[in-house]
């Protein structure tokens, strides 16, 4: 009972959204809008041909580097920046201001930085990511209730065992929350990144579809990557909140 009550709110939802999608269609037609079955039908036609996967290869890896790079990075220079409250004081208002700034604007100097192809991708999608990552985890070893570090210090405790007893379950729940933040905008940027400068990718597959206004194929790699996204999303809010319910324990 408990696992369908989980699954009648994403349930309820599809179905509210594909209802949505057919009165859209019936109202707007095929020439901007297909029938939510059939692109289902050419989306799972497109998956299968051969000259597809390469285009899935290129996002998947550009989109793998990039959440490494934005998440090992975040985490780290967000553990130094909360250990050591100065440098965090001072970082935090220019890594919000930058934060704040439409990345787009800032795509001309990646791409003089890192030229076109794959480096600029992976490079503007961790640039999305991992500026959350870093204000997430700065927070998190900043807040640390130092009665536990004190406890900790009173035990004789090691730094390792600091760290690995201490640390780690402190701040765990809200890195992690980061780290599911920094996983979408990461995938925004990499997407972004292929839209306006790639040579393979879903992202250029889908500005492609753009210019030759293939309505199918447009729509299809859209719920494609919709689903990805909300499938993993949903997985890591699942984790993201046991970790929170386990630390509030």
């Amino acid at each position: 009972m408990t696992a369908i009550r989980s699954l009648r709110g994403p349930l309820l939802l599809t179905v509210t959204l594909l209802v949505a999608w057919q009165i859209l269609h019936q109202w707007a037609g095929d020439t901007a809008l297909t029938a939510p079955l059939p692109t289902l039908e050419y989306m799972w036609n497109m998956i299968g041909q051969k000259r597809f996967l390469p285009h899935l290869v290129e996002t998947g890896l550009a989109f793998a580097q990039a959440l490494a790079i934005a998440g090992l990075g975040g985490v780290g220079i967000g553990v130094l920046l909360g250990g050591h409250r100065l440098s965090g004081e001072v970082a935090e208002p220019i890594l919000v201001g930058i934060y704040s700034l439409p990345k787009i604007t800032l795509y001309p100097v990646i791409l003089l930085l890192f030229g076109l192809g794959m480096s600029a991708k992976v490079a503007f999608g961790a640039l999305h990511g991992v500026i959350p990552v870093v204000l997430f985890t700065m927070n998190a070893v900043r807040n640390v209730n130092r009665t536990y570090l004190r406890t900790g210090r009173a035990m004789r405790l090691t730094p390792a065992q600091m760290g690995w007893h201490i640390l780690i379950p402190a701040t765990l729940p809200e890195i992690f929350t980061g780290l599911r933040i920094g996983f979408s905008l990461t995938l925004l940027g990499t997407m972004l990144g292929e839209l306006f400068a790639s040579q393979r990718g879903l992202g250029f597959l889908l500005m492609t579809a753009i210019d030759l206004n293939d309505v199918q194929t447009i729509l299809s790699i859209a719920v494609l990557i919709s689903l990805f996204a909300v499938a993993a999303n949903s997985i890591l809010l699942a984790i993201d909140r046991r970790l929170h319910r386990g630390s509030a324990a």
